[in-house]
């Protein structure tokens, strides 16, 4: 059988923050909340990258690899623990949004 080939897997979140934040200071807030999840392997090592610049944000792809086993928490902790991280430093995560414009009618 193929045993040990599928005993991890990799992890994938997109991020969004605001155009307006720092990308360095997120991909340092973010790699911090990496670093102190022990359920995250070492190697092969984490990827943080742009990936999009999208409508309303700047999309950062985060991709740890873990155990197979630990694949649900982790995602789950990772994105919440993220997300709380980037507020707590002022890293804007943007939601969408749309301006209308309202033109008055002629009477």
């Amino acid at each position: 059988m193929l045993s040990g080939i599928y005993d991890t897997r990799r992890v994938d979140l997109v991020i969004g923050i605001g155009y307006s934040s720092s990308i360095q200071k997120a991909y340092e807030v973010i790699s911090k909340v990496i670093s102190e999840d022990k359920r995250v392997l070492s190697d092969p090592t984490v990827q943080i990258a742009v990936s999009e610049l999208a409508d309303s944000s700047v999309n950062l792809v985060v991709r740890p690899w873990v155990n197979k086993d630990d694949y649900w928490d982790v995602k789950f902790d990772l994105t919440r623990n993220i997300k709380e991280a980037l507020d707590e430093n002022g890293i804007e995560i943007p939601f969408p949004q749309h301006a209308v414009h309202m033109i008055p009618s002629e009477q």
